[in-house]
């Protein structure tokens, strides 16, 4: 398997504009808010913490009602919408910033026919702004 067989079909990355590096140790929470072909009656979580890289490769579910990874819930029919959470207040607390946005959230859609292809969810993060993107 390369690679890129093994990444799940969902990334993302922090970069943390005030040092110009990644933002490494960041809580981040992927939720599917609509499952589709599932008796789950809510929505579907995995967390995450940014890497060294201040990359996410990896999910563990979050979820008590369902423990299906990732891969098997992305593959199902339908488009989905996701969230990524990333937990900047605790990011940057830990070096005594009190930061504007105690957390970021970024919401997407993941559309049936564009299954196939892979979503990288790069943020570039400040205390008091941040902005993201569809990444590659």
């Amino acid at each position: 398997m390369s690679q890129a067989d093994s990444k799940p079909p969902i990334t993302c990355h922090v970069l943390d504009t005030t040092l110009g590096k990644p933002a490494s140790n960041i809580p981040v929470r992927l939720t599917l808010h609509n499952p589709s072909q599932t008796s789950t009656p809510g929505p579907l979580s995995y967390t995450a913490t940014t890497n060294s890289d201040g990359r996410v490769t990896a999910w563990t579910s979050d979820s008590k009602l369902s423990v299906d990874a990732l891969e098997v819930v992305y593959k199902r029919t339908g488009d989905q919408k996701y969230s990524l959470t990333f937990d900047t207040e605790g990011y940057f607390g830990e070096r005594g910033i009190e930061p504007f946005f105690p957390e970021v959230e970024v919401k997407f859609t993941v559309r049936s026919e564009k299954k196939s292809e892979h979503y990288h969810v790069p943020v570039l993060l400040g205390p008091f702004g941040y902005t993201t993107y569809r990444g590659s």
